[in-house]
């Protein structure tokens, strides 16, 4: 307290030698005031006295500090297309005119995005194993062909942490399952395309291979009105034309950054040690609807928030849309 006190009254001293133009500059007065007490509240306050020309000139000294840079798009050897990660930076003009309404109070500034040059569109036709690795998501996938008494309880964890998935839907579950669809849908998920019969994509003719895709997706459209993004390939089996087909459906071919391997029925325990472990920006983190994973979900949830990332659905932890709350503060 003591040292936000001197600190402020500084700024409000250097305000006024300002304003009977005793200092030549304030662009070194802002440094000398950042050395001394390590960029706390002196460049956040302004008084009656701080002219508008010299408050314009604190916002801007601010932004160029604030400022972070998108990122690319781009294709990895190991990881396949990785999504980019927009950019932030200060939007001047309105934090300025926020500021001028508010003398006396700290500066609030107010932010936009940068998307990137690259983004994943522009890089044809690759699977994608993970999210940007700077953006604080992971999410998690549910594929669901069996399972039906374990989604209940799952929905339930879920809600219950607010925390919103992804279901990759088998398209004959679907057909014989259509209400405990919308209900997945009604709780707020995300719902995807996991193939017709849970066939291994790679052995199938190419017009086979369309049918599983594309009747899937009649279903999606006609039972749950979805307008589907992502394609999960069963047993996470595919070869370049699987990737192709679906791209020509409007489909990106999405598989998964950790694997729970809950139909093997392991301890849910090590489920969690395993995801703890492993679980890092843009993970995609793969279950299905198990015994094993119906008991580890809360746990899961909270060993993804314990490494400070944010449980989101695929597009979300996909998307280069940035989570504002984690920059520039």
């Amino acid at each position: 307290m003591k040292k936000a006190k001197i600190a402020a009254a500084a700024l409000v001293s250097a305000a006024l030698v300002l304003w009977i133009g005793q200092i030549g500059g304030i662009r070194e007065y802002v440094q000398e005031v950042r050395n001394q007490w390590e960029e706390e509240i002196a460049v956040e306050v302004w008084g009656p006295a701080t002219a508008g020309e010299q408050l314009m000139e604190i916002i801007k000294l601010e932004a160029e500090r604030r400022k972070q840079a998108p990122i690319d798009a781009k294709v990895d050897h190991v990881w396949k297309a990785v999504p980019g990660y927009n950019g932030v930076e200060v939007d001047i003009e309105a934090t300025y005119r926020r500021a001028a309404a508010t003398p006396g109070m700290p500066v609030k500034y107010i932010y936009k995005q940068i998307p990137p040059q690259v983004s994943l569109d522009d890089l044809g036709h690759h699977p994608i194993y993970r999210g940007n690795p700077s953006k604080p998501m992971a999410a998690f996938m549910i594929n669901v062909a069996w399972g039906n008494e374990y989604i209940g309880p799952m929905l339930e964890i879920l809600d219950r942490e607010h925390v919103k998935a992804t279901f990759f839907l088998d398209g004959s579950w679907l057909k014989k399952n259509p209400d405990i669809a919308k209900e997945i849908q009604k709780r707020g998920h995300e719902i995807s395309n996991h193939a017709y019969s849970h066939p291994n994509m790679s052995r199938l003719s190419r017009e086979r291979a369309q049918q599983e895709i594309s009747k899937t997706e009649a279903l999606l459209k006609e039972t749950l009105g979805v307008q589907n993004k992502w394609f999960a390939p069963p047993s996470g089996d595919y070869d370049q034309q699987t990737v192709e087909i679906a791209a020509s459906l409007g489909l990106k071919t999405v598989l998964w950054t950790l694997d729970t391997v809950d139909w093997k029925k392991p301890d849910p325990a090590s489920i969690v040690r395993k995801i703890g472990a492993g679980v890092g920006p843009g993970s995609l983190i793969l279950m299905h609807p198990t015994q094993s994973s119906a008991e580890a979900l809360a746990d899961m949830i909270k060993a993804v928030r314990s490494k400070g990332l944010t449980p989101g659905t695929v597009s979300q932890t996909l998307s280069s849309e940035r989570i504002l709350d984690e920059a520039v503060e």
